[in-house]
């Protein structure tokens, strides 16, 4: 009764002193003939000792019906009262802001507690809903499937469900439905129209609604959910078919790689002068050493491999004018200049047919850098071959075609010869 008249703030009688004796009782501590031990039940034949642990247990205490989260488990624990005065309540009026009745609400306060905002006012959040007036309307708004009465009731449906557009389409008038594409498209050709009329911010994006992409993506995503077990087996065995061809793809240009390798040693093995060819003078030599000739189906001139993008998923077509990772640096650097020179984007806008033909065109230009790479090689081997002859026949010199030199190239064009290195399957090895 002393704590509910200090709640009243009613005058009470003087209590003693609360002590720990008080509360929690000093007979309950003293030591005296402890209990006999309960007889421990034994578990019947037949049942799991799970079971019978569910139903007893050390002390035979009964099980808890419901989980609680005390530390001593269903066990109560002690209780824990305070020497202080209870703190005064005031039952308080309260209003809500997110309500325009005027409505006024009460609720239990400390009464030391200054007033304050109502705390659940915060998750009042509104979105701002655009509006026109009938000259904006008129000028700009008018639609030849929309009405004036659809377009206001759109807005207010807006207004009401903050923009949900699917409950705004169930809400909508039955004698004329329209679907949430529909709806979704008038709005933001409305807030788009609004936006550029009344000259809104530069840095303000202007959203367009695609309805027909809308349509078709939900449309595939419902042949999507329908598929038979059948027809989801199918498309797995065609994903593992392909993966098997990659697989042997990949292979076949390993080998293919490994063989080049293996032309381009034994090349250029024949190519490394011995060291005692230099102490001899010219005159002196008397058996003519292995010219070092380069197999011109050593250099491999391809151009650039751009990979297919053929993997089930959505990719960027911007990954298509990618240059590959086994492009080397002074290649990039010749198709940035060459592209530099002919005043070309070297980002271009990654339409298909841009990246198709900006891809031909970078495979053009490493086609010609290797050509000239292998002219000037040519060249070269030409010249050790005129200086051995001269070497070897003394006032005698070798004369090189003019044909064949890079001034008659470049006034009569390179002319491309295909030499298949590897040889492809069903192609007979040539003999000569």
């Amino acid at each position: 009764m002393a704590d509910v008249r200090d709640i009243l703030e009613l005058d009470r009688a003087t209590t003693p002193e609360i002590t720990r004796d008080i509360v929690m009782g000093a007979d309950k501590f003293k030591k005296g003939p402890r209990p006999p031990t309960a007889k421990v039940t034994k578990r019947p034949e037949g049942m799991h000792r799970e079971v019978f642990a569910l139903l007893y247990n050390d002390k035979n205490d009964a099980p808890p019906l419901l989980p609680t989260d005390t530390g001593n488990g269903y066990k109560q624990t002690k209780a824990k009262l305070g020497l202080r005065k209870v703190r005064p309540w005031a039952w308080t009026p309260f209003t809500n802001p997110a309500r325009t009745d005027g409505a006024i609400f009460y609720h239990w306060r400390r009464a030391s507690d200054e007033p304050r905002e109502y705390p659940f006012a915060k998750f009042n959040k509104q979105i701002s809903v655009i509006s026109y007036t009938d000259t904006e309307y008129n000028t700009h708004l008018q639609s030849e499937t929309w009405t004036r009465a659809e377009t206001d009731m759109l807005l207010d449906l807006a207004k009401r469900f903050d923009l949900r557009f699917t409950i705004m389409c169930d809400r909508w008038n039955r004698d004329k439905p329209r679907t949430v594409e529909d709806i979704k498209e008038r709005y933001y050709e409305i807030c788009g129209i609004l936006e550029k009329v009344r000259g809104g911010s530069s840095d303000k994006k202007i959203y367009v609604f695609d309805a027909d992409h809308e349509r078709r993506r939900k449309e595939q995503l419902d042949k999507q959910f329908k598929r038979t077990n059948e027809q989801m087996e199918e498309e797995q065995s065609l994903i593992n078919e392909l993966k098997k061809i990659e697989a042997r793809k990949r292979d076949r240009e390993r080998k293919t790689q490994d063989l080049q390798k293996l032309i381009s040693q034994a090349d250029s093995q024949g190519e490394t002068p011995r060291k005692s060819d230099k102490k001899i003078p010219k005159k002196k030599l008397h058996h003519p050493t292995r010219p070092s000739r380069i197999d011109p189906s050593a250099i491999e001139i391809t151009g650039i491999k751009f990979p297919d993008f053929k993997n089930s998923g959505v990719s960027l077509r911007s990954q298509r004018i990618k240059l590959p990772a086994n492009i080397g640096q002074k290649k990039t650097k010749a198709i940035e200049q060459m592209l530099q020179e002919l005043h070309i984007d070297p980002n271009p806008i990654p339409t298909e047919d841009i990246c198709l033909h900006f891809n031909e065109l970078r495979s053009d230009i490493v086609l010609n850098y290797e050509l000239k790479s292998a002219l000037a090689t040519c060249e070269f081997e030409l010249q050790s071959l005129r200086h051995q002859y001269e070497a070897l026949n003394p006032g005698k010199t070798l004369s090189i075609p003019t044909s064949i030199s890079t001034g008659a190239n470049d006034q009569e064009g390179i002319k491309q010869e295909i030499i298949d290195v590897v040889g492809s399957p069903g192609t007979p090895a040539n003999t000569t």
